[in-house]
């Protein structure tokens, strides 16, 4: 049976301008850009997709801050959310994705997550180890997040994971501030993110939460993880940049 997959990064109170929110949008959107020809046209989201067709805009910083102006795009006194699309359907090639950046607002995290493809060619294409990984660092250096990765959806509906908690997924990515990361079971690689974190990789190939070995590894992991203390919820107050 066919899995489907999301990206997406966590982290917690960090109250920030909307100057830096679109400094970091800005980047988001640039590295992304990098990873797959589908990531560089983007259409703001509308209530059909004929209206959304004729809002194409550029990801610059300019751009992200006339946006934050708009009261659909604040979070009340502090914080800013924000949704895009490549002009994709969903079904076909993702291409949905969101953000909320600047909140400082308990229950609610920071976060960035964007919907992958769901058909070829785009899951030939894009749901690869090279393309995801450079996926996960593109979020990782443009939000500097606590957790995130590449998630199965068919493992977190099975599993149930914990709001607040980092997801086990087929790529994760720890920051330093969650601890240090312990010896895993192979094939499961650990990779320097910059002195940021880790980017842990379950399997070389597409992981599936329908194969029980799969599974069975991603479960071996989160326990692994549970026990050396990285995966305890936390809401952690970031300092802005200056």
């Amino acid at each position: 049976m066919m899995d489907t997959y999301y990206a997406a990064v966590y982290w917690g109170n960090r109250v920030e301008s909307a100057e830096a929110c679109a400094r970091r949008a800005e980047t988001f959107f640039h590295l992304l850009s990098r990873c797959d020809a589908d990531f560089i046209r983007w259409f703001e989201k509308a209530d059909s997709r004929k209206k959304a067709l004729q809002l194409q805009f550029e990801p610059t910083y300019e751009t992200f801050l006339r946006f934050f102006k708009r009261r659909s795009y604040r979070m009340g006194k502090v914080g800013f959310i924000f949704g895009a699309w490549t002009g994709h359907l969903e079904d076909e090639r993702g291409g949905m994705v969101r953000f909320k950046c600047g909140l400082e607002t308990v229950g609610v995290s920071n976060s960035c997550l964007l919907q992958l493809p769901r058909e070829a060619p785009g899951t030939e294409r894009v749901l690869t180890v090279p393309v995801l990984a450079e996926m996960v660092r593109a979020m990782v250096a443009a939000w500097e997040p606590d957790y995130g990765g590449v998630f199965s959806n068919t493992y977190q509906r099975a599993r149930d994971e914990s709001v607040g908690q980092p997801y086990t997924g087929w790529l994760m990515y720890l920051s330093h501030r969650r601890g240090q990361v312990p010896p895993l079971p192979e094939p499961v690689r650990v990779e320097p993110v910059e002195d940021k974190g880790s980017l842990l990789i379950l399997t070389p190939e597409r992981f599936n939460g329908h194969e029980a070995r799969h599974a069975a590894l991603a479960d071996e992991v989160r326990a692994s993880l549970d026990k050396a203390g990285l995966l305890k919820e936390s809401i952690i107050t970031l300092p802005a940049p200056t």
